[in-house]
């Protein structure tokens, strides 16, 4: 098997489906996570799976989750998934599965961005801020800013669009506290795993970070961490300011679809098998630049 598509794990009830995993119930503590081979772009799922992106993705956050456990919890129970289905349904999930703690998701994305680019560009050419945060006159495409950005989002249903909200309305949302805390602690993600990134020539340009808490009420990081899906890989050998740098994550093939005449709703347009093929390469080669590794063979 070396793409997936959509899971079909009958042993466990289906708890959720999102734009990228599926989540089966295991019990009432814990959650089997599924990280499928869908794309998602502009928030739209496209039609075509991108081979082995779901066992990169989970082999990837992994190693994150590892190296960030001592800035905040994690949703990770270290429960072999292989454990909890049956012998039949082992080969969806190996690779691409973890079981992790069923925790209370807080409905809002936690974006970091160190870089202005993508929409924070387009932002700031029209009004001069990055969602609603003014910055200096005059910063250049791909430019890094003087400092990282915390710009919320709150959380769509699959099929729409995040919306970009304050950190105001993050406060009414859940409570100054809480709020407080996840801009912290997405600080403090993003500072460690760009220090780390840039040892292995890595510029992480901004990622999203997806929370919630405990039956205690304590915070974890959970869903994926500072992925090729999550997040936007620059190599810092060819970073120029001023231009688009290369990456090695998704961007490629949402410069593609940028390419189309697509209103950037349901359907998806297809995705050609050369922007597949390319698209699944990146992802393999992000997993080694940034962990060191190849994808462990099933």
């Amino acid at each position: 098997m070396t793409a997936l598509y959509a899971t079909s794990i009958a042993s466990l009830p289906l708890l959720a489906k999102g734009k990228v995993r599926d989540t089966y119930i295991v019990d009432d503590k814990t959650l089997l996570m599924m990280t499928t081979d869908r794309l998602s772009a502009f928030d739209v799922v496209m039609n075509e799976p991108i081979t082995d992106k779901g066992r990169v993705l989970n082999q990837m956050s992994n190693f994150w989750f590892d190296l960030l456990k001592d800035v905040v919890p994690n949703h990770l129970t270290g429960i072999d998934p292989l454990t909890v289905v049956t012998p039949a349904e082992a080969l969806q999930v190996k690779g691409r599965s973890v079981v992790v703690k069923r925790l209370k998701p807080i409905m809002v994305e936690a974006v970091v961005r160190g870089y202005i680019i993508g929409t924070g560009w387009k932002d700031y050419q029209a009004t001069g801020s990055v969602c609603g945060i003014a910055l200096p006159a005059g910063l250049q495409l791909a430019e890094k800013l003087p400092e990282p950005l915390f710009t919320p989002a709150a959380k769509a249903a699959v099929g729409e669009h995040d919306e970009n909200i304050t950190f105001e309305q993050v406060v009414e949302l859940i409570g100054a506290d809480l709020a407080n805390q996840i801009r912290t602690v997405s600080f403090e993600l993003y500072r460690k795993a760009s220090e780390y990134a840039l040892t292995r020539g890595i510029i992480i340009a901004d990622t999203k970070f997806e929370f919630g808490l405990d039956d205690d009420g304590v915070l974890h990081v959970m869903d994926e961490v500072l992925t090729a899906d999550s997040s936007r890989y620059w190599p810092a050998d060819e970073y120029q300011v001023g231009i688009s740098p290369p990456s090695f994550d998704k961007q490629f093939v949402r410069d593609y679809l940028e390419t189309l005449a697509w209103d950037k709703t349901p359907p998806a347009p297809a995705l050609p098998a050369q922007i597949i093929e390319a698209t699944a390469a990146k992802y393999r080669e992000a997993l080694f630049k940034i962990t060191g590794q190849t994808l462990e063979a099933l």
